[in-house]
């Protein structure tokens, strides 16, 4: 009896799901960043599809997945192999069952590109390339939300991890995974680019499990570019840098902008940097979002840091700021 009830269980358990993903790999060939974005209908998919090493490559491994893929590829890679080198052994050791089902997209540290789709995958299946990037998926609505995502990168004029979210979210707008949404994940790498000692990965955020993955994504990647240019803009300003500090200090404002203190912050780091016209729209944002207490407050506490003292001696400069619009 105890034979039928574990044969009516293992009967009754469903089948693992395919991991169908849209998923993208690019590089920045300027700063060197490497990097990927994913999503799926699937539980966790960064803890499956994106792999990534600093001054190595990065890799997509999804559909009939072979997971081993992203370690090994990164391996060889290692070792000086291209893109298409990596990819072919990874083809020639696989043993497993299912090959002809995998897709996996590779971008290596000189920007060569190599990119498989297997026969087998679940339509709709296929990728699209550009010079910098490889979008794929299994399980899609169509060819659509490939081309969004290369349309995407390719018009999107910033940093990296940026690039490969308006590329993730145009491929959800595009339709997505057929069957829906659950989680997303996005990696970037740099060399000794990421948070505390020792850690090449500027960012890495997953969203496991969510209504909407990609709205969540975004949200928790403003938090992520918040505490990266948070890190750019104080080592600039302790080099004296004021040109790179006020780059990283309005970063910072775009990613909390109903912060009235990071706008405050903008204000003064522009006006040591030459450009006071800047530095009051800067001001004038802080009071709009403030009552005028509350922005003296803010001024007063800002103003007393080290180095700003070149700000409140510009008497002119002070009356223009509080003359200013407020809400």
């Amino acid at each position: 009896m105890n034979r039928w009830i574990l044969l009516l269980t293992l009967l009754l358990v469903p089948a693992a799901p395919a991991t169908a993903t849209f998923s993208i790999v690019g590089i920045d060939p300027v700063t060197g960043d490497l990097g990927i974005a994913v999503a799926s209908r699937y539980f966790a998919v960064g803890a499956v599809v994106p792999w990534a090493d600093a001054g190595v490559g990065a890799v997509a491994t999804q559909a009939g997945v072979n997971v081993g893929y992203g370690p090994r590829a990164l391996e060889l890679l290692r070792q000086g192999l291209t893109a298409q080198q990596v990819m072919d052994k990874l083809f020639a050791e696989d043993t497993f069952p299912g090959k002809d089902a995998r897709q996996i997209a590779i971008v290596d540290a000189k920007g060569n590109i190599a990119v498989v789709t297997g026969d087998a995958a679940n339509q709709w299946r296929g990728h699209a390339k550009g010079k910098t990037w490889s979008a794929q998926g299994n399980i899609l609505v169509g060819p659509q939300v490939v081309d969004a995502m290369g349309r995407a990168f390719d018009q999107t004029q910033d940093e990296l991890a940026e690039k490969l979210f308006a590329a993730l979210k145009a491929g959800d707008e595009a339709g997505g995974d057929s069957r829906g949404r659950q989680s997303a994940s996005i990696l970037v790498v740099r060399k000794g680019g990421g948070r505390n000692t020792n850690n090449d990965r500027y960012v890495f955020v997953n969203v496991d499990d969510h209504q909407d993955p990609i709205h969540e994504l975004r949200r928790l990647m403003n938090l992520q570019m918040t505490i990266n240019h948070n890190g750019a803009f104080n080592r600039a300003l302790t080099a004296n840098n004021f040109e790179a500090a006020l780059t990283a200090a309005e970063k910072v404002a775009a990613y909390q902008p109903l912060d009235p203190a990071q706008y405050a912050r903008v204000g003064f780091i522009a006006y040591l940097a030459g450009k006071r016209d800047r530095a009051v729209s800067a001001f004038d944002r802080a009071k709009q979002l403030t009552l005028p207490a509350q922005f003296k407050t803010l001024w007063d506490a800002q103003s007393a840091r080290p180095g700003y003292g070149k700000v409140i001696e510009d008497k002119a400069f002070v009356d223009r700021v509080f003359a200013g619009p407020s809400r």
